[in-house]
């Protein structure tokens, strides 16, 4: 990338982001910003939590007033989806504006889920990530709006579609403008390498459109590829190559890949047909791969019968495509090429940690900060801090985040480790490599707390068939049943909180419940450190254990808003000029 492309990247961001902040807590002009703001949600507990935060962001004058703020629970049952959760926020969008809708502009961000690739945000959400940026302190939601800011007053009435958990950033000229002001489907297509297009969707383009060397080209698509092989794309006619101008890669080769779109209102209606000539949804439906494989003229039905890329396949699952195969084909597909543009996305705990500690072009284009709105050490050496309370004798390593916590006199955390909602006493190390978070739950009528701990590089999706194969589930770098031995409990004792055919270390009830978040940290580091160093640990008689999930279905989230607002007012108090 060139510098002169690198500082325009950079210079087009920072004044997005002054502008949302200008925004904040002011009242918003008409057509200046979003009518309403949607976040979804799997289900009706974390609706309730959403929407708590959003008025408790609001109180403290995060967000811009004037702005309708929705959130949509997915219906109960089976898991629908990002394209079942778009026609289901759709469907709660006409019923609460009805006719109004057609003059509203309206972001819908895909905000539903359990997180378990970044488990700090399995209790609050995604969305309401800390980003280190801001005063007040932005979190993913923030991020998301500042860097959309300029899409309102260039959009017809309709609704942009986008995802909790990526970062688009890009740059245009002074005269030209991002806009969706077409029928259909308009999306965004970022230069990407082709390695990065196997896991990504892939826009065929028309290459009689494609011409100039600007910053932003409007073309059309003739056919849109979901995670396809870099063979595909060149039998397509997807691989692309570098032009001159201001341009994000030095590749030779790339391919435009997908992140956010935008619907006009009409096809939005037919999205809501849509949804009533399915009926009530019993499979997974993706938004981007199920949605714009129907659209442009050289889409077949090939696709629907394709199930790799799919999580759980559903019988009813080919039927459904099929259906929305039909109702779609013939609805124009657009793209905005943003050709100096980056996409980044932090859903997972090693994503997390680069982005926000090592990555120094995003930390310079973004303007992050190694510590942010905290009391903290005075040197910090490639860490980052946010909304924390840290005792000048702290140390924290490289490479680790830190975030809504409190640590006591000469407490440490290592390398490479996520601290997250933690009260550390003094004089206790976190070690590296490692994920760290306290949750208040409500466990039989009273106020708990419980503290979980991972390895960074854990999968906890990962599943066996019964408790019997828990040695294929890792922890730490070592089998659950050698930590298990190690603190003195027999394989057999292992509860798991799941079906018994699907045991997991989100499922797995190792995690001590104890009366209040100091000692369910302190805890929890001896059953680590027994765990890492192999000696023995012993748990206190009658210790009851919990696992991540029952944790998240018991979490008091009063309590740990109440915790964060405890820090907010000791950081304001110690900092003023924060």
């Amino acid at each position: 990338m060139s510098q002169e492309c690198s500082t325009r990247l950079q210079s087009a961001t920072r004044e997005k982001l002054r502008k949302f902040d200008s925004l904040r807590a002011g009242e918003v002009q008409p057509g200046e910003f979003w009518d309403v703001v949607v976040l979804t949600a799997v289900d009706e507990n974390q609706r309730e939590a959403y929407e708590l935060q959003i008025r408790e962001k609001l109180l403290r004058k995060e967000l811009p007033v004037g702005v309708q703020y929705k959130v949509f629970a997915d219906p109960p049952g089976s898991k629908i989806g990002n394209g079942g959760s778009t026609l289901y926020a759709l469907q709660q969008l006409n019923e609460v504006y009805g006719k109004t809708l057609r003059r509203l502009r309206v972001i819908l961000i895909h905000a539903g889920g359990f997180s378990q690739r970044l488990p700090s945000a399995s209790a609050l959400g995604k969305i309401f990530t800390a980003v280190p940026l801001g005063d007040p302190l932005y979190q993913m939601l923030e991020l998301k709006l500042a860097l959309y800011v300029d899409f309102p007053s260039q959009m017809k009435p309709g609704v942009l579609v986008t995802c909790a958990d990526d970062i688009e950033l890009y740059s245009t000229s002074e005269d030209e403008r991002v806009k969706f002001d077409k029928p259909g489907f308009t999306a965004l297509g970022h230069p990407s390498p082709l390695s990065i297009g196997t896991t990504h969707g892939v826009f065929v383009l028309d290459s009689k459109e494609k011409s100039s060397n600007s910053e932003i080209e409007n073309t059309s698509c003739l056919l849109f590829l979901h995670k396809p092989s870099v063979d595909k794309m060149r039998d397509t006619g997807a691989v692309c190559k570098r032009q001159s101008g201001c341009f994000v890669l030095s590749e030779a080769e790339f391919a435009y890949t997908d992140s956010t779109y935008y619907i006009d209102f009409n096809t939005a209606m037919s999205l809501l047909n849509l949804l009533k000539e399915l009926g009530p949804l019993d499979c997974e439906v993706d938004a981007y791969g199920d949605f714009l494989q129907a659209l442009g003229p050289n889409a077949t039905i090939d696709y629907t019968i394709n199930t790799a890329n799919v999580t759980k396949e559903e019988s009813s699952l080919v039927a459904i495509r099929q259906k929305i195969f039909h109702h779609l084909k013939g609805t124009p597909l657009n793209v905005i090429l943003l050709n100096n543009s980056k996409f980044y996305h932090i859903g997972t705990t090693s994503e997390y940690l680069f982005h926000l500690t090592e990555d120094v072009m995003l930390r310079t284009e973004l303007g992050l900060l190694s510590s942010a709105f905290s009391v903290d050490m005075k040197e910090n050496s490639g860490c980052c801090v946010m909304h924390s309370v840290l005792d000048p004798s702290v140390s924290v390593g490289a490479g680790s985040v830190v975030e809504y916590s409190r640590l006591g006199a000469g407490a440490s955390v290592g390398v490479g480790s996520i601290v997250s909602s933690c009260w550390i006493p003094a004089g206790l190390s976190v070690p590296d490599s490692v994920f760290m978070h306290s949750l208040c739950v409500n466990h039989k009528q009273k106020t708990r707390f419980v503290t979980v701990v991972f390895g960074i590089n854990d999968d906890l999706k990962r599943s066996v068939e019964a408790p019997a194969f828990m040695e294929d589930l890792n922890l730490f770098g070592v089998s659950v049943s050698e930590s298990l031995s190690r603190w003195g409990l027999e394989n057999e004792a292992l509860r798991f909180s799941a079906d018994a055919s699907n045991c997991s270390l989100w499922s797995a009830c190792l995690f001590p419940v104890c009366s209040d978040q100091q000692s369910s940290f302190s805890l929890t580091l001896e059953m680590l450190q027994a765990a890492l160093s192999g000696s023995t640990f012993t748990l206190p008689r009658d210790t009851q254990l919990m696992s991540m999930q029952e944790a998240l279905q018991c979490k008091d989230l009063q309590q740990m808003l109440e915790f964060r607002t405890g820090l907010y007012e000791d950081i304001k108090q110690r900092k003023p000029n924060n």
